[in-house]
């Protein structure tokens, strides 16, 4: 995620030396939020008895929420700074993390995730924000870290909330307790830090309206297909690969579950801190046609029922995932010109998160319908089919540019 946002001047800038760090961490805190339910849909599956669907749709209400943050809350921000968003984000993650403690049916389920995509897409776009704000001449260090910490949070909260699950009583109540405490920590944290956007910009708040200017276009594609590819794969890994990775392998302990996400999600961020030397370009093609390479990988590896075939495919998956999406974003961030960052950005993540929320819903959909070991092969056949197209845009720009 990124915004377009306004940076404050050097005077402005906070003399609290750990804000930065504090904001780093909520982001992650809020990744993390984002993650928890990943390794306990299984159990409300169960429990509730609903579809593979059921699943999917309310993973998707999460996308949609987080999208409509992202399009208005960098504004919002600009307008009444960052300190308010970001407090605001944590009171509604919190509330979403009480619904999630009473949940007892679907409803509240999709409830919490509206709320939290709603308040993890503000924390990222203000947190990005505030970031900016304090070290504006260090933005592309600031973006690296953000994406390990992005990963980094998810990964972490996705594998603890299977060993609470898996360990400790109450097992859809004790990690959202533990998140919550997390959450509060850092919401004092928030309150005791200075505003680090001191100058307001006037005017009202608009949405980000998306566009592409017609001179990036097909840079734009190249990036946006490669998002769009690796971001479909994200929501099936987080919504049912844990399930179909159980049953494949035998292992029905939540922790194998939480374990492959987590594994591919921290592979994912490595890469990215890595490859931070690697051209943006370069980079982005070889993760698209390594995640090709992986995504059919994965087929196989599922079918040898050896779980740790099964977490390895994960680690391979979630490096190319890392090498694909963070080189798509910063080949974008070094070609959209100055004055229509905004627009084309909102575009980028309007098809993004529609790449999260359509196909896991479909996936969903046509599990229910004939299982999902026998949809996801062409699930796998047409997302790696995208990331070939995405490379070969990628492969033709470089030879035009030549």
């Amino acid at each position: 995620m990124t915004a377009t946002v306004t940076a404050a001047p050097a005077a402005e800038r906070s003399t609290q030396s750990w804000a930065y760090a504090l904001i780093l961490a909520a982001t992650g805190v809020a990744l993390g939020v984002s993650g928890v339910p990943a390794p306990l849909y299984g159990l409300y599956q169960k429990q509730w008895h609903f579809s593979p669907l059921t699943t999917t749709v309310v993973f998707a209400v999460y996308a949609v929420a987080a999208l409509a943050a992202v399009l208005v809350s960098g504004r919002i921000s600009d307008v009444v700074g960052r300190k308010p968003v970001l407090l605001a984000a944590f009171v509604t993650m919190v509330v979403g993390l009480v619904v999630f403690l009473f949940a007892d049916d679907v409803a509240m389920l999709l409830v919490a995730r509206a709320l939290h995509g709603l308040a993890v897409g503000s924390t990222v776009v203000a947190g990005a924000a505030a970031l900016l704000d304090l070290r504006p001449q260090r933005g592309a260090r600031t973006g690296q870290l953000s994406g390990v910490v992005f990963n980094v949070g998810m990964a972490v909260a996705i594998l603890g909330s299977a060993l609470l699950a898996q360990y400790v009583p109450y097992p859809l109540r004790t990690p959202y307790v533990t998140i919550t405490i997390l959450c509060l920590l850092v919401g004092i944290g928030v309150v005791a830090m200075e505003e680090t956007h001191t100058a307001r910009s006037a005017g009202p708040v608009r949405i980000s309206k998306p566009a592409v200017p017609q001179e990036i276009r097909g840079d734009f594609w190249f990036s946006a297909l490669g998002v769009m590819a690796s971001w479909s794969v994200l929501g099936v890994l987080l919504s049912l690969y844990p399930t179909l990775a159980a049953q494949q392998t035998g292992v029905h302990n939540l922790v194998f579950g939480g374990a492959v996400v987590a594994a591919t999600a921290t592979a994912g961020a490595l890469v990215q801190l890595v490859a931070a030397g690697v051209p943006a370009r370069r980079a982005a093609i070889i993760g698209d046609t390594g995640m090709a390479i992986a995504l059919v990988l994965t087929i196989p590896a599922l079918d040898t029922h050896n779980w740790l075939v099964v977490l390895l495919a994960g680690v391979v998956l979630g490096s190319t995932f890392g090498l694909g999406f963070g080189g798509s974003l910063r080949h974008l961030s070094n070609v959209v010109p100055p004055t229509k960052r905004g627009e084309t950005m909102s575009a980028y993540y309007l098809l993004a998160y529609t790449a999260m929320a359509l196909p896991t819903v479909l996936a969903g959909w046509a599990a229910s319908t004939w299982g999902m070991s026998h949809i996801f092969p062409w699930f796998v056949v047409v997302v790696a089919a995208a990331c070939l197209v995405a490379a070969g845009i990628g492969v033709r720009g470089n030879r035009a540019a030549v």
